[in-house]
């Protein structure tokens, strides 16, 4: 990623986003000009569809001879940008140019609010029941267009066709689970003194925004959408500029499904657009996934201005491994977790702690690791793809380098590794660090890539305290055979998410994203999908009543408190 200045953004905040692993950057890889002209009406820029459809899209990494604009999406419409700033989007396999994504316009920024804020009163007054018929479309149609969408994840981000229909998977479960809005917003109610009753509501906030990362261009937009529209509030919403093609193929059917118009827009952008919705006095809250620099800023700021935020931060997960465990499902447990998607996942299980001699394991999952195809992703057979940009990789590479220079030991090297027919692109094959110790970078930092860094400890307590020394907290796994050893682990840790025997503990949306510490911002108050997501978009109100027995025949006023239950 190439970063640069701005209003509101320092120099120095500039270099420590670029030296962060953040899904979310706050500035273009690449920026393209074209000549200034006359800015013609919205309508007038409107553009008929988007190219592909459920039945027509890429399937291969080959060069697209006619590349277009990303198009943003306001008033149910898909509009062609005005702008003079364009961010190039590359194929991660191949580094041919896909499309170029727009920096909206100031003005094409407040026109996507006047939109949503337009439309609000309307959609706010809508039944729940209403809202739920829309959500039952919106799923079938994401069903119907599931392989559309991950074709459109594994051409700009990179992850291998089965692995983005899995983004799109744990997306979709999220909006089924919208579909039950009916129970969720329910109120309560109870009668407090005689003729006394108080009732609570949820009540829609107004326009709330998403802000959102490369690595899941799928998953994320809908673990917004459904819950901020179900709940009645007016959405616009920020997909990363790296890979925004998924996020506009939901716009799509959000206009299908019956979402009215200014219900659901979308805005492209880097640093200037994250800073108008943080600014933007209509917002009044922001859903944010990405790296800790980039989220300690939205956080920050965006809370300075009064907005309710919920930022999914850093991660660096751990699994704690007992020497009585099922060790060939370890092996393949710690494969899929650490390498798949190339390790550009939050709950990547990217850190072993080896509890004794199972440290003599770590040549079995380096054979094990050396049998994954990393190759393009509509290829067939592949087990991971590229990482997202040249940058990533050469930033993943340094910290490969650093613990060389630090005294780990490389196990397996996947530096230098390019498949026979894309040599073009930003590869990286799995990597294992064996003998790694706390103080060391590749162990400090969050490395976002297909690298596993393995520690030594010789006892259950000593892997309990080390883990819990790390900043971080999303998630963690132990893998052992004994129950009372599990329960002591659970019981003691510190991680938000708990696997026992399971490498990626992700809650379904029927529970809610529970990451700790430093992995979410404002210590884990609000989190992501499920019921606290329906408390994050909306607000509590309650009404006490009286309607008295006697009614208007009643003669005399009561001045005292009341003294009577």
């Amino acid at each position: 990623m190439r970063r640069f200045v701005a209003k509101g953004l320092s120099a120095s905040t500039c270099r420590a986003a670029q030296s962060a692993p953040g899904r979310v950057s706050l500035a273009p890889a690449r920026w393209s000009r074209m000549a200034d002209s006359k800015a013609p009406s919205l309508a007038a820029r409107r553009i008929h569809g988007l190219a592909s459809t459920a039945t027509s899209f890429p399937t291969t990494h080959e060069k697209i001879q006619k590349v277009e604009d990303t198009p943003f999406f306001v008033d149910n419409q898909f509009v062609k940008s005005n702008t003079t700033e364009f961010i190039d989007l590359h194929d991660p396999a191949t580094n041919n140019l896909v499309t170029r994504v727009p920096q909206n316009t100031d003005a094409e920024l407040k026109a996507a609010v006047e939109s949503a804020e337009k439309a609000f009163p309307a959609w706010r007054a809508t039944s729940v029941m209403h809202r739920q018929q829309i959500m039952f479309k919106f799923v079938a149609l994401i069903r119907e267009n599931w392989d559309r969408l991950a074709a459109s994840i594994t051409l700009e981000q990179g992850k291998t066709f089965e692995d983005a229909k899995g983004d799109v998977l744990r997306g979709l479960q999220v909006a089924e689970a919208a579909c039950s809005a009916p129970e969720m917003l329910k109120g309560e109610v109870l009668e407090v003194a005689k003729d006394m009753e108080t009732r609570s509501y949820k009540e829609p906030l107004g326009v709330v925004a998403a802000i959102c990362p490369f690595n899941f261009p799928a998953m994320i937009p809908l673990w917004s959408i459904p819950i901020a529209t179900v709940t009645g509030n007016c959405l616009i919403l920020k997909p990363s500029e790296r890979d925004p093609g998924a996020a506009m193929i939901l716009a799509e059917l959000c206009q299908k499904a019956g979402f009215p118009d200014g219900v659901v827009n979308m805005v492209h952008g880097a640093h200037r657009t994250v800073n108008f919705i943080l600014d933007e006095p209509a917002i009044k809250a922001i859903s944010f996934v990405g790296g800790n620099k980039a989220g300690e800023y939205i956080f920050s700021r965006g809370s300075a201005n009064g907005k309710r935020v919920q930022a999914n931060l850093g991660a660096k997960n751990h699994a704690a491994v007992l020497p009585d465990c099922n060790k060939n499902h370890f092996i393949n447990s710690i494969v899929g977790a650490a390498f798949g998607a190339a390790g550009q996942r939050c709950m990547a299980l990217s850190t072993l702690v080896m509890v004794g001699e199972t440290k003599d394991w770590l040549p079995e999952v380096a054979e094990r690791a050396k049998s994954l195809k990393v190759d393009g992703g509509f290829e067939k057979g592949a087990d991971l793809g590229p990482v997202i940009s040249a940058h990533s990789k050469e930033r993943i590479e340094s910290i490969i380098a650093s613990a060389e220079q630090e005294g780990a030991t490389i196990l397996l090297d996947g530096r230098g590794y390019k498949p026979a027919n894309y040599p073009n692109g930003n590869w990286i094959g799995p990597t294992i660090i064996t003998n790694v110790t706390p103080d060391m970078r590749c162990y400090r930092e969050e490395i976002f890539g297909p690298v596993l860094v393995c520690l030594n400890v010789d006892s259950l307590e000593e892997s309990i305290d080390l883990i819990n020394k790390n900043e971080y907290g999303n998630g963690v796994a132990i893998f052992t055979r004994s129950g009372p050893t599990a329960e002591t682990f659970r019981r003691n840790i510190e991680a938000g998410q708990v696997g026992i025997n399971v490498p990626i503990p992700v809650p379904l949306p029927m529970f809610s994203f529970t990451g700790n510490k430093k992995s979410i911002a404002g210590g884990g108050a609000s989190t992501f999908y499920g019921r606290p997501g329906v408390s994050f978009y909306t607000q509590q109100k309650t009404v006490t009543a009286m309607w008295s027995s006697g009614d208007a025949i009643s003669k005399k006023a009561d001045v005292a408190m009341p003294t009577h239950s």
